[in-house]
């Protein structure tokens, strides 16, 4: 049996990956100390998550281990010298991270450097996958020239057409102190797959949505908009009228990149892995796709001020992903993510 170890395995992405592996025999080792609830307080809380999945996966095994720790990452991977390491625990929200630099860095970052180091020591032929983020480019993306409908805004430029590539530059421009931690992480992925011969790759994606989101105001888009709608709980509107623009993808569909990139791993790679342009969507327009999924109104007020370094518009082009990994793709729509989350919240607040 191969061993998979998955870092934030309580969270959106880490969950969706042990489900996924667990289903096609892996034993899962799951880390996640619930530093969410530290982030952003009890909405942000995932224990519920992790209580999931030791009940329904019979090959998880959980580790109460923060990877800040480097003598317990070390220790860690040297008993279990897994097949395959998933990195998706971080801190991660950039308006979150100018409250606190040093947990931002030393989570995002340093976390990382642990992990990566603990992996060149042990096991350097397994394929090790991080969730990186699309905030790696920081407000470079607002230079490219848009389009403005009444609900929402595109990229004018034919270059840009299918979305962002992964050859935008990412310096001289803002990032938010969270691009920046989330940045140098993804510098050292890159590094210790170039320079040590460690099959790695960045995942630079943008908003990612599911069921297992303990989405806040902060972070977690999609989730945090279905459930203030299902609760009737005022949301806010931060800037560009509302017209901004994200690609959405599902989890599984990440799950299901990690699988094929562990059967053909490259080294020191980026992928801008996103829903693309077909699930890209506006606040006004998510605002409209739910009130159709829910029947209840959306209860919203404007803010002039935009959040610092936020994308007016992105969504991802997978030109390259594809071309790597042609039988690869989006399989989850937004609707159907959304359908989901809205089932997902209904249950959880029945609870309450």
């Amino acid at each position: 049996m191969q061993t998979i170890l998955v870092t934030g395995s309580s969270g959106l992405v880490g969950s969706e990956v042990c489900r996924y592996f667990g289903g096609i025999g892996y034993a899962v080792h799951g880390v996640d100390n619930n530093q969410r609830a530290v982030f952003f307080g009890p909405e942000g809380d995932t224990r519920w998550n992790q209580n999931q999945l030791i009940r329904t996966i019979a090959s998880f095994q959980h580790h109460e281990l923060d990877i800040r720790d480097r003598e317990g990452v070390l220790q860690l991977v040297e008993r279990l010298k897994p097949d395959l390491i998933v990195h998706t625990a971080a801190q991660p929200s950039h308006d979150r991270a100018a409250a606190i630099a040093f947990d931002d860095f030393d989570t995002n970052a340093t976390g990382a450097l642990n992990l990566l180091e603990s992996v060149r020591r042990v096991c350097s032929d397994s394929p090790f996958v991080f969730m990186s983020t699309n905030k790696v480019y920081g407000d470079r993306p607002n230079t490219i020239p848009l389009r403005e409908s009444a609900e929402r805004f595109d990229y004018a430029d034919e270059k840009f057409e299918r979305g962002v590539p992964e050859s935008l530059p990412i310096d001289q421009c803002t990032h938010s102190l969270f691009g920046a931690s989330k940045a140098a992480a993804d510098l050292m992925v890159q590094e210790y797959g170039r320079y040590f011969g460690i099959p790695t790759c960045c995942l630079r994606a943008g908003c990612v949505t599911g069921p297992a989101h303990s989405g806040v105001q902060l972070h977690g888009f999609l989730s945090y908009l279905v459930k203030c709608n299902l609760t009737q709980k005022h949301y806010t509107v931060f800037g560009y009228q509302g017209k901004q623009v994200r690609d959405n993808i599902h989890p599984l569909d990440i799950a299901r990149f990690i699988e094929a990139f562990a059967a053909k791993p490259r080294f020191g790679e980026v992928y801008n892995l996103g829903g693309g342009k077909e699930n890209s969507c506006s606040i006004l327009e998510a605002f409209a796709l739910t009130e159709e999924l829910t029947g209840i109104q959306q209860v919203y007020s404007y803010s002039e001020q935009n959040r610092i370094g936020d994308h007016i518009c992105y969504y991802s082009d997978l030109a390259k992903i594809k071309s790597h990994y042609p039988d690869w793709e989006v399989s989850v729509s937004l609707k159907n993510s959304l359908e989901q989350i809205v089932d997902s919240w209904r249950k959880r607040l029945a609870t309450v």
